[in-house]
């Protein structure tokens, strides 16, 4: 069953050190064999309040596969870049 990563970036805090992220993060995802969905864009908000402010919907093969890759060495200190210059909130999403 697919797993999805979806993250809502709430604010980039640190502009220079998520650009180190962003020329990185593309190489683990291939390795991991994921797939961006959604990478920002527009969007519409149709029921509630939520109101999302920039969304990220990644796509893995199974939930094994996503906690390989956010577990992984080469994706280790991109995570502490993207924690330590955004705030954001993320889940994790079994899917069919």
């Amino acid at each position: 069953m697919p797993a999805y990563f979806i993250v809502d970036q709430l604010e980039v805090t640190d502009p220079d050190t998520m650009k180190k992220y962003a020329a990185g993060v593309q190489a683990t995802l291939d390795k991991y064999g994921a797939k961006a969905l959604v990478r920002g864009g527009a969007f519409e908000v149709i029921e509630g309040g939520y109101t999302p402010k920039r969304i990220v919907l990644l796509q893995f093969a199974d939930k094994a596969a996503f906690k390989r890759w956010y577990n992984s060495p080469e994706y280790a200190e991109l995570k502490r870049l993207r924690l330590s210059s955004s705030k954001s909130n993320a889940v994790m999403v079994e899917g069919v």
